[in-house]
Parts: structure tokens; C-alpha cells; sequence
């Protein structure tokens, strides 16, 4: 029988976005601390985190920094005093990809989650991690529903999976490709992202199967239908994706699987109700269009070989050309008087993404700030909703925590939704001439939890004798006792403390590590050899290593099956817009493809 509550895990660029994350329904966000994260263009201060912590907590949402890149010994004794400091400031797990930061989270009692970073493809990979005291793992992106169900089977940890955002086209932590081209590498953080440039696919005999097209841009990963069976599988917490993204981003995303959850009649790990005032749409934020990846175990089209750039909802088609505006067609979509000024449109000309604003519409005629390439046939879609951004923008929507109190002849009484309890006493001076009159004023002025975090559902009168209390002393009464019950509940808080490994006996990996292992100290080396493996190789990022035929790629997209050559034997190659040559591998029984620089 699986849990029925799970965990909706939000990214957060800033505090800002972490905020918005917590306001519209995660349970948990993940967000980069000083240095050493994922995403080196989304630092964050210890006092921005320590405010997070302290603003998360309130609602029992849980709070995870991402120490996850490679270290050299020089940055393991930064990324140690990071932790130390993480640790004070109360937050909950370390996402680390690096083992030679294992020791250093042991000593401060924090959780270890192990990024996606570690390829955790297998359970074997995974009792491993479980057997040296991590609490959580983040699956690889690549994995089936079938194939977590399998490992979960073998496992007690925690499953973290991605439910939605970009996808890497390589297994994360084994692509080397930005490293190799420009020296960025994304196990430091620095990925240039050139999955999102064009290349040309040719033969070996030099003719061109495809050409300057975008060969590994992936679209998006959105897996809303397969909550259920996800967490049946037995994944606990569901990861979007995007510390990059904005705040009106995350709060459409995390607001969609919010609801999605609790229609699911899924229960959230923290506290509080939000209270939306508007209806998120995942098609009206950044998406390269959307696929479900690999979670049948099935091969679909999850590329976008067109750009990588966001093209939004579909509109329509242009029937009709005038000096200044088209006409659009469509009866299964948007009609043109939906579009309002200032919407932004794309559509595909000479094989590139190019866009308008929409000055005005009337009709079916669409009046945009300019007609360059529009034609009868094109597709118009809209990539930008000001409306919708607007509303995001001015949202107010609400998280409440559920309060009930309990009015007496001395005191007042607040229980909230988790069970915390706090009391206050008061005195009056006389008893009320209209007992009735009285008791309302009570209940409404009670009632009224006005800005804080807390929402009062109900007013018990256990009182015989209504005292006179003004409304100005009920109000002041109402804030010290909500006051009071927020302390309280920070005071309760408990954090999950980092499990001590299964068995005190070092569970042996018994491999050969090569490059690939992303051993860049010798705190990690040590731990490996401790183990039971043999390290005939460092880190790409080491600089010792010749990168030249190395694999920098690992992917299950698959470009002979995008063009449909499975039965070929012919060597393909990847050419990228400078002539730069890569030779591609073929594994059809793993459904993979190697890039080999």
C-alpha cells in the first residue's frame, strides 16, 4: 500500500521565487546556496537562506540546498564551512553529488539527498547509496515508471523524481560536451548548453541527413498524467524543474501540480490551504511543447528539432493577408478575440522561430506590430499571455494555516491544524448588557485573521456570562494569540536528522572508475578506494585528461531512431556550426547514443 501523502518539490532562483513557491503549494524547495551549485547563475546568501528557512518552516515546507557540483581540495574545504553554515541556519537536506562532502554532512547531522548528478539509474546504484546513509536519491530523468517500481522494491530511501521543466539530453553527470567544447562544464555548474545549438547529421560517406537543425534540443518534460502511477511506483516527492525560471514561472507551475495533487486526493507533507484566485495553465509559461519521456519505457518523439525556443499555444493558421493584418482560422482552439494587446505570437519562417506583438485585435483580424514572414498557412502561436502574466504578477493568492479557538472566561485557546497549542489569558472589567450582541462581536472579531499566516475556521463560546471586551481589545488579543501560536509552531518544528549507514561494515562497489566517476579530490578518491574501486582515471575537469575520443554524451535520444534508420549500419556523425566533427555511437539493446568528441 503506497503513502498517500507526497511531496511536491518547487526550484527557487531567489528568495523571491522561493516565496512564490511556498505561497502556492509546495511542501519543499530547493534552492542554491553561495557557490557550488548546479546552477552557478542562481547564488544565494546565507541570510536570504536563513529568511527562506524561517518563512518555509512556518508552513512545515522543508527547505533543501544544492551543494551538487564536482570539488577540487580546494573547494571541498569551502563547501565544508558552507555546510556547517547551512547547518546552523536550520536547513533541512544537502543535495550533494560529490562523496567528498559525505563526512562533512555526517558531522553536522543533515540529510543527504544525492543529486541527479550521481546517475542513479539502477538499484543496485541505489542500495548502495542507502547502505552509506543517504536519505533520498534523485532518479534519473531517463527511468521508466516500471524501472522505479523495480527499485523501489530493493529500497527504503526516498525517491525524488522530475515530474516537469527541461530536460538534460544527456544522462546528467555523464555529459562532458559543454567542457569539451568551451571548458563550462556542468558538473561545476557552468553548462553553456549546447544541446540548444544546431548540427548537421552526415553520413560517413559526408552526405547530410539533416541539416544546421537543432539535432539535440528535447522538449519539456511534463508528466501530469502520471502522478498516480508515479506514486504508486513509489516516488515520495515530485521535482519541477527551473532554478533559472522567474517567479511568475513557478508560481503557474507549482500552483498546476498543487491542484493536480490534491484533486488527486493526494495529502501535501506540510501545512496550510492556498487559496488561488486565478486557474494555472501549464501551456502559458515557457515550454519547448511537452513530452513524457521515457516513463511508458516507450520511444516517442520527445525532440524539437525546429528551436529550442518557447513557442507557447497554438492559435491558429493565417487564411487571410492584408497590408497591416491577418486573419487566423481555427475552430478548435483560441478564438482571435481571446488575443489582447501586447500578446506576443511566434510562428516558423525559413526554418526559425520569429515573433510579433499584437497591437489590436478585431474580429478574426489581427493587427501585430509587424507582418514580416507571415503568410496564408502559417501557424500562429502565442508564447506570451500579458493577461495571464499580469494576473500572476498581481496574484494574491494566499496560504493559510487552519485555526480554531476556544473563547473562555480567562482565556482564549488556539489549536492549529498540526496540533500545536497556545494560550493566552485576559481580564475584563464588566459583563456585557446584551450577552447575544456580545458573543457575535466576539466570534467576527476573532474571526478576522486579517494578514496573518493563519486562517480562524471556527470560534467555540465556552463561557456562560458574556464579559464586555471592546473590539479594539479583541483585536489586540487575536494578533498575541496568533503571534504566540506562530512561535510555537517554529519551536515544534523538527527537522529530519541524517541516518546512520545500515551497516557500520563498508558496503563494496567493486568497480573501475574512469572519468566518468567525476572524482575530482582526494577526500572522494579515498572514499571510493575505501569501497572496494579501482580509479584508473580523475575527473575530465582535472585537466589531466585528454579529452579528445572521449564519450561526452550519454542519451536515450536516439537520432537513428529519430530518422527512422534503426535497421542502418552506417556510421552517422554530428557536425556543429563550426565544422567541429562527432562521432556517434550506437547502443540499440540500451536504446542509447554515445557523442564521441
Amino acid at each position: 500500500m503506497i503513502n498517500n501523502m507526497i511531496e511536491l518539490l518547487a526550484p527557487a532562483k531567489d528568495k523571491i521565487c522561493a516565496k512564490a513557491a511556498i505561497d502556492f503549494g509546495a511542501d519543499a524547495i530547493y534552492i542554491g546556496a553561495s557557490e557550488f551549485g548546479a546552477r552557478k547563475n542562481a547564488p544565494n546568501s546565507l541570510a536570504d537562506i536563513e529568511e527562506i528557512v524561517q518563512y518555509a518552516h512556518k508552513f512545515n515546507v522543508k527547505v533543501y540546498a544544492a551543494v551538487n557540483t564536482i570539488l577540487t581540495d580546494e573547494e571541498i574545504k569551502r563547501a565544508e564551512k558552507l555546510i556547517e553554515d547551512l547547518s546552523k541556519i536550520g536547513i533541512d537536506a544537502i543535495i550533494i553529488q560529490d562523496m567528498g562532502l559525505l563526512s562533512a554532512i555526517k558531522a553536522n547531522n543533515i540529510c543527504c539527498h544525492a543529486s541527479t548528478q550521481c546517475d542513479n539509474t539502477t538499484a543496485e546504484k541505489v542500495k548502495f547509496l542507502e547502505s552509506i546513509g543517504f536519505s533520498r536519491v534523485i532518479l534519473a530523468r531517463e527511468l521508466s515508471i516500471e524501472q522505479i517500481r523495480e527499485i523501489k522494491k530493493q529500497t527504503n530511501l526516498e525517491l525524488e523524481a522530475f515530474i516537469h521543466g527541461a530536460l538534460c539530453v544527456s544522462y546528467s553527470g555523464k555529459c562532458y560536451l559543454s567542457y569539451a567544447i568551451g571548458g563550462r562544464s556542468a558538473n561545476k555548474g557552468e553548462c553553456a548548453q549546447p544541446c540548444r545549438k544546431k548540427y548537421s547529421l552526415i553520413d560517413e560517406k559526408g552526405n547530410y541527413l539533416a541539416k544546421d537543425r537543432y539535432l539535440l534540443n528535447l522538449k519539456d518534460f511534463n508528466a501530469s498524467n502520471y502522478i498516480k502511477e508515479l506514486a504508486e511506483a513509489g516516488v515520495t516527492s515530485f521535482k519541477i524543474e527551473g532554478r533559472l525560471k522567474d517567479e511568475n514561472y513557478v508560481k503557474n507551475v507549482v500552483a498546476y501540480y498543487r491542484k493536480l495533487i490534491d484533486d488527486l486526493d493526494y495529502q501535501k507533507t506540510s501545512s496550510g490551504k492556498i487559496l488561488f484566485d486565478f486557474e494555472p495553465d501549464l501551456n502559458k509559461s515557457f515550454n519547448r511543447g511537452f513530452t513524457d519521456y521515457f516513463l511508458e519505457g516507450k520511444r516517442k518523439k520527445c525532440f524539437d528539432f525546429d528551436s529550442p525556443k518557447s513557442k507557447g499555444e497554438y492559435i491558429g493558421e493565417v487564411t487571410k493577408i492584408k497590408k497591416d493584418n491577418f486573419e487566423i482560422t481555427s475552430p478548435l482552439t483560441l478564438h482571435p478575440s481571446h488575443l489582447f494587446s501586447q500578446d506576443g505570437l511566434c510562428f516558423m519562417y525559413n526554418g526559425e522561430i520569429q515573433g510579433c506583438l499584437v497591437n489590436k485585435v478585431e474580429n478574426n483580424k489581427i493587427f501585430p506590430n509587424k507582418m514580416n514572414g507571415v503568410k496564408i498557412g502559417t501557424k500562429i502561436y502565442r508564447n506570451l499571455d500579458s493577461e495571464f502574466e499580469k494576473k500572476l504578477k498581481n496574484s494574491k493568492t494566499q496560504r493559510k494555516i487552519g485555526v480554531n479557538l476556544t473563547f473562555e472566561s480567562d482565556k482564549i485557546t488556539a489549536v492549529d491544524e498540526d496540533g500545536n497549542i497556545t494560550k493566552i489569558n485576559y481580564a475584563y472589567e464588566e459583563l456585557a448588557k446584551n450577552s447575544i450582541k456580545a458573543k457575535e462581536t466576539i466570534i467576527k472579531q476573532l474571526k478576522k485573521s486579517g494578514d496573518s499566516d493563519f486562517e480562524v475556521e471556527d470560534v467555540t463560546i465556552n463561557i456562560n456570562k458574556m464579559p464586555f471586551l471592546p473590539v479594539s481589545k479583541l483585536n489586540e488579543l487575536r494578533r498575541e494569540l496568533l503571534e504566540k501560536l506562530m512561535k510555537k509552531r517554529l519551536q515544534n518544528y523538527s527537522p529530519i536528522h541524517h541516518p546512520e549507514p545500515i551497516s557500520e561494515s563498508h558496503q563494496p562497489l567493486n568497480q573501475t572508475i574512469n572519468y566518468q566517476g567525476n572524482i575530482l579530490n582526494k577526500k572522494a578518491n579515498i572514499f571510493y578506494e575505501k569501497h572496494g574501486c579501482k580509479i584508473v582515471e580523475s575527473a575530465l575537469e582535472s585537466g589531466k585528461i585528454p579529452v579528445c575520443g572521449k564519450i561526452v554524451m550519454t542519451t536515450k535520444h536516439c537520432l537513428k531512431s529519430a530518422f527512422n534508420m534503426c535497421k542502418s549500419s552506417e556510421k552517422m556523425f554530428l557536425v556543429d556550426e563550426k565544422g567541429k566533427k562527432y562521432s556517434l555511437k550506437f547502443n540499440c539493446d540500451k536504446c542509447e547514443m554515445e557523442v564521441i568528441f
